[in-house]
């Protein structure tokens, strides 16, 4: 189980947020209120799932010893707020020697990183005030 804490203080929107290792902040835009100090809360769930397919790409190119030098990947979050739904557009480039049916292994791939699965199944959310 991953856990994590943020903190808010009387800074507009500045979260500091920390890992069992790490930490960082994450802020709004200027144009919200914010002071554009770290990526915004949708910005970090696009990059959840660009890093999190890129790692499980790279992973498993490793394990199969396949020659892949580089991976770039844009991730596009748009949410609609009238029809309440998410869309994530995920554009992959691999950089190496990687023949056809490599690539569209990797297509695969990419779909079992385990933060896209987590996106695309039923999610709960518990909330308690404390």
């Amino acid at each position: 189980m991953e856990k994590i804490t943020v903190h808010i203080g009387k800074q507009n929107y500045k979260v500091d947020a920390k890992g069992a290792r790490q930490s960082l902040v994450i802020d709004e835009p200027v144009e919200v209120g914010g002071q554009d100090l770290g990526l915004s809360p949708k910005e970090l769930l696009a990059v959840s799932l660009g890093s999190c397919t890129s790692i499980t790409l790279k992973m498993y190119t490793n394990h199969k010893g396949w020659d892949l030098n580089d991976v770039n990947i844009e991730v596009t979050l748009d949410w609609n707020k009238e029809t309440l739904t998410t869309s994530f557009t995920r554009k992959i480039e691999l950089i190496g020697n990687l023949d056809d049916t490599q690539r569209e292994r990797l297509l695969k791939i990419a779909d079992s990183c385990p933060v896209h699965k987590i996106l695309t199944n039923s999610t709960e959310i518990e909330t308690k005030i404390i």
